[in-house]
């Protein structure tokens, strides 16, 4: 079947222009972590016609994933998570160029990785060291970075926010996060005046403004061994949740190419 790419993507010029197909087809967008909700983004760059994709992830599909991560099927359980998606993108658009990153990005690779200069990189891990890094590296290259808080134990997707790591609530990943960046690495801290607003840090993120459930029962499941990815040990977690923060995540890179 003959495709072209304006009969696929047109629809974005009526949204946002008549160049806004041409600028998203030359746009690189890095994804790292392909799970609940990496895997949704990396969907939605890919049907909003992004021209280069780099995913960066370790690990394999495996049974307890198929409840929120996209690539997850009885037919692809072992298939390593990056190859899978990689497989569907070209099924989206065959004219994507996707590079594969089989290992899981932290401070002695970060750099490297970021070499390639995204325009805009994502940062879907729940790994602190991976999250530091990311944020350090992508300061210093001047890379756009999206960070995504915790969706596990969450149940209201109309709760997602945006903003500044310094503003953000009800995710204790990211305020770990804050805290070994103000502490280590000199971020701003709020002042001692209880008055003055808290100053921003500079660090977009993406949060569920909900408390998290804790598991309602024990899980006979061993937890994961993979420094990344959201253990089933650990929260419970549904796709209503982390699909539309990864969806949130690939409008906020969309919106931030066409800007920029």
């Amino acid at each position: 079947m003959t495709t072209t790419s304006s009969r696929r993507f047109g629809a974005i010029n009526r949204l946002y222009g008549s160049q806004a197909e041409a600028r998203l087809a030359q746009a690189h967008i890095m994804v790292a972590g392909i799970g609940g909700v990496g895997s949704w983004c990396v969907e939605a760059l890919a049907r909003s016609g992004v021209g280069r994709l780099t995913l960066i992830d370790m690990d394999h599909l495996a049974e307890s994933n198929i409840n929120r991560q996209l690539p997850a099927l009885s037919s692809t359980l072992g298939q390593a998570k990056v190859q899978a998606m990689a497989d569907r993108l070209l099924d989206i658009n065959p004219s994507i160029q996707v590079n594969l990153i089989d290992d899981f990005i932290g401070p002695e690779n970060a750099r490297a990785l970021l070499h390639a200069q995204p325009d805009v990189l994502v940062d879907a891990t729940d790994h602190m060291s991976a999250k530091v890094a990311m944020v350090l590296e992508a300061r210093s290259a001047r890379i756009p970075l999206i960070v995504c808080g915790a969706a596990g134990g969450k149940t209201n997707a109309l709760a997602l926010r945006q903003g500044d790591l310094a503003h953000s609530t009800h995710d204790a990943l990211l305020a770990r996060l804050r805290h070994q960046l103000r502490r280590q690495h000199g971020f701003a801290k709020p002042k001692a005046d209880k008055k003055s607003r808290v100053p921003k840090m500079g660090v977009s993120c993406l949060w569920v403004e909900q408390a998290a459930t804790q598991p309602a029962t024990s899980t006979s499941c061993a937890p994961a061994t993979a420094p990344q990815g959201l253990s089933c040990a650990g929260y419970g977690s549904l796709v209503t949740v982390t699909a539309p923060m990864g969806m949130l995540a690939a409008q906020w890179a969309i919106d931030t190419v066409l800007k920029g």
